[in-house]
């Protein structure tokens, strides 16, 4: 019935390709898990993308414990003559000692007069800030001094010149002889997408700083995400949202690996941590309470990916690995323990007293070949089953082609390949046992030389995969495109499905794709027949679903045309009475461009994206054209007799 893939750019005839869709059968209900996301720390996807903190290094920890230290981005207004910058270990919180220690050279007055405007330091944020006129920026930051204090805060062009937004601090030296917290709304009076943060002076002396953050007021549900990229994510109504990685989680020693318990609580206590597997800072303001939060705003299931003991270059053995099973019990307790529990009382303190909604977890990634992952798997498993008996367990070891050899609910399939085997592998799980733990193919996607940043030739032989996938979804329960994000000025991983700057973004094609697949989880799978001798470029399937929007039932007939010629799909839908398919209300939407390896870009975000046509006389009897290189949707409006019919 469903068929291989044929080679990008082969030359075929015509060809009409008879479809039946059985629609009087009751058919198999999709799992509602099945398509979701996958976030990791990785291109700036967090620090200086979806997380909407401005300031990069705010904490002045990202050079490490020892002083003088790297203050990087941070940079000297004025010259040597009039300010001198250095870190000291003299900050307010213990597990983030290091502060800015800005000694002002100059004065207001007198021989060594400051320049207009004053001397100081700024902070570019992740390669500029994006600052709009009329929106309100909340400004936290902790100071002390051994003097009075006069100090400007202000958002600045690019170059420094132009005031977008600005208020002052002005204490004497009783006030602000200790750390002291300051807090104030800056509104911005212009736009400049490349803007810096300033704190400047005028009067000589010394100003310590310390946790200095910018964050947007307008952000997503108001939990500090960036509203534009969390928006794409919610728009593709995802089942579930897999975190916080991938590589990042393994890190590539143990002592970068991501620390949940470090990354929760108050932000200026974080002490945040060096990501060296993609080879950058983060301040976790992003830790784990936020992705449990995002993934409550997004009305979907929370997948916590941790450590289980392993990196890329080191292991815990399995007979030490007892604390480690205790600091994820405590993480899991932290989510969803009363709020008068050890850890549940810290979640509550935070904001969040009822449990997160935490129904799975993944222990490791990619670790299942490593000489004490079996060990340490079977240790976690049974520690998390014995306190959460309901929380269903992920194993990085493949258990789609042979079955495992440890207890498991779901397991990690990862695959990166090129456009015509990912087509291909549309059949991956057509031989699968049928019982036992299910897949969760976690990580999907086109690399290579067929992807670019995110090519048409990508998305198509994906969408042939996920048809195969959505087909074999009793033994598939879930699946998640990777990576979610890339910041362009910091591609550590090509392609990926959004890509931003400091203000804008657009969807890969990839990420058009997953629009095709949004109704599928909890729908159902309707038998269908293709002619046996049917090209083999194409794959195609077919769902009913409801919308939650209108109310409405639909079938949805979805095909593929990885190949180089026009096909007619001749569909023909059986087992319904005459008239369950509406007239009117139904449409045909297409993904397709001019060239395989045509892409989104900032100036045509919109090249390829789905384009919908209202389609009338539906019935159950119907032509439609599939383009080259294409995704087509077929949506029929089933009349409410349909609810009774089948």
């Amino acid at each position: 019935m469903w068929c291989a893939g044929l080679g990008v750019g082969a030359q075929q005839e015509d060809q009409t390709v008879l479809f039946n869709v059985e629609a009087g059968q009751s058919g198999r209900q999709i799992p509602s898990t099945l398509f979701g996301l996958f976030f990791e720390e990785i291109n700036h996807a967090g620090a200086g993308g979806l997380w909407a903190e401005l300031v990069s290094n705010r904490g002045f920890e990202a050079g490490g414990p020892n002083t003088p230290s790297n203050i990087d981005p941070w940079s000297p207004i004025g010259d040597e003559g009039s300010v001198l910058l250095v870190t000291d270990r003299s900050s307010l919180f213990d597990r983030n000692k290091v502060a800015l220690r800005m000694e002002i050279l100059c004065d207001s007055e007198g021989p060594n007069q400051c320049p207009a405007g004053g001397v100081g330091v700024y902070n570019p944020g992740y390669w500029g800030m994006n600052i709009e006129e009329g929106e309100s920026y909340h400004i936290v930051l902790w100071v002390r001094s051994t003097g009075s204090v006069n100090l400007s805060i202000s958002f600045t062009s690019s170059d420094g010149l132009q005031i977008l937004a600005a208020s002052n601090i002005i204490a004497s030296s009783s006030e602000i002889q200790d750390w002291t917290k300051k807090e104030f709304i800056l509104k911005a009076t212009a736009t400049d997408h490349s803007a810096r943060l300033s704190l400047t002076s005028s009067n000589k002396g010394i100003v310590w700083l310390d946790q200095v953050s910018a964050m947007p007021v307008n952000t997503f549900k108001g939990h500090g995400c960036r509203k534009g990229l969390a928006t794409m994510l919610a728009d593709l109504k995802p089942a579930f949202i897999r975190f916080p990685g991938g590589c990042f989680v393994e890190g590539s020693w143990l002592r970068n690996a991501f620390p949940w318990s470090q990354s929760i609580g108050p932000w200026e206590e974080r002490p945040g941590h060096f990501g060296d597997v993609w080879d950058y800072w983060t301040d976790d303001g992003l830790g784990f309470y936020e992705f449990l939060q995002l993934a409550e705003d997004l009305n979907t299931l929370p997948i916590w990916v941790f450590n289980n003991g392993i990196s890329h270059n080191d292991e815990v053995s399995t007979s030490t690995i007892l604390p480690f099973i205790q600091d994820i019990l405590n993480g899991i307790e932290f989510a969803r323990g009363p709020s008068n529990s050890t850890w549940g009382s810290v979640r509550a303190a935070m904001g969040h007293p009822d449990p997160f909604n935490l129904k799975y977890v993944a222990i490791g990634n990619e670790d299942c070949g490593k000489p004490y992952y079996r060990g340490n798997y079977i240790k976690f498993y049974y520690a998390i089953k014995t306190a959460y008996p309901d929380i269903q367990i992920i194993s990085n070891c493949d258990g789609s082609s042979k079955s495992l050899d440890h207890p498991a609910d779901l397991y990690d399939y990862h695959i990166y390949t090129s456009a015509s085997n990912i087509f291909s592998m549309a059949h991956s799980f057509d031989n699968t046992a049928r019982s036992g733990p299910k897949a969760f193919v976690s990580e999907y996607a086109v690399t290579g030389n067929d992807a670019g940043h995110g090519s048409l030739l990508a998305a198509i032989g994906e969408a042939g995969f996920l048809i195969g996938l959505e087909t074999n979804s009793d033994v598939v329960e879930m699946a998640s495109y990777a990576p979610l994000f890339v910041n362009t000025n910091n591609r550590r991983w090509n392609p990926d499905a959004i890509v931003f700057d400091s203000w804008q973004q657009y969807g890969t094609p990839s990420y058009w794709v997953q629009h095709f697949f949004r109704e599928s989880s909890g729908a159902v799978l309707l038998p269908v027949i293709i002619q046996e001798n049917a090209t083999s470029a194409l794959i195609a399937s077919a769902i009913r679903w409801n919308s939650l929007e209108n109310g409405e039932d639909y079938i949805r007939v979805k095909a593929v045309n990885f190949g180089s010629s026009l096909l007619t799909l001749d569909i023909s839908i059986s087992g319904l009475p005459v008239g369950s398919i509406s007239s009117s209300g139904s449409k045909i939407t297409v993904l397709t461009s001019d060239n395989l390896m045509d892409e989104n870009s900032f100036d045509k975000p919109e090249k390829i994206v789905p384009r919908a046509t209202e389609i009338g006389n539906s019935g159950t009897d119907m032509n439609i054209s599939l383009p080259p290189h294409s995704v087509t949707v077929l949506d029929l409006r089933l009349d409410h007799a349909m609810h009774s019919a089948i």
